[in-house]
């Protein structure tokens, strides 16, 4: 019986962390929806918060790797200094893939539209628990 007993709890335990957790996806989901939510109210400062608010934050555009979220802020506010600039921002093609237990990679679509000229584009994003909040703690947008 003891031998059984490992194999099949080691089993369970590998397919266990292959399963992904609603409360987890929705809150994602929810920081996203804010994110777009506070994108198209002209709050890039609102649309941050759902960033790690540290010095390790890492954004990698089209410009190369950025570092921190003070920079990523200026950057944000250097790109788009207006609401016209800026635009209706949207996700779609959103897909997660949990890492471990605090730990998701999300990948999907942007899109800017925007009266001038529409911009798209797609992005990968590592999202962590720190604390009760999931945060965006890499981006990868392009």
């Amino acid at each position: 019986m003891k031998r059984l007993f490992i194999p099949l709890l080691l089993t369970f335990l590998f397919s266990c962390n292959n399963v992904e957790h609603p409360d987890a996806t929705s809150e994602i989901m929810q920081v996203l929806n804010k994110q777009c939510t506070a994108w198209n109210n002209g709050s890039i400062e609102t649309y941050m918060e759902g960033y790690w608010n540290s010095d390790s934050l890492l954004f990698i555009g089209s410009n190369g790797p950025n570092y921190g979220y003070d920079n990523t802020l200026k950057r944000y506010k250097k790109a788009y200094p207006t609401k016209e600039k800026m635009g209706t921002l949207s996700f779609s093609e959103i897909n997660m893939k949990r890492l471990s237990d605090k730990t998701y990679f999300v990948s999907g679509k942007w899109t800017l539209n925007r009266s001038s000229n529409d911009l798209n584009g797609y992005f990968s994003l590592i999202f962590k628990q720190l604390g009760v909040n999931w945060k965006i703690i890499a981006d990868h947008s392009s």
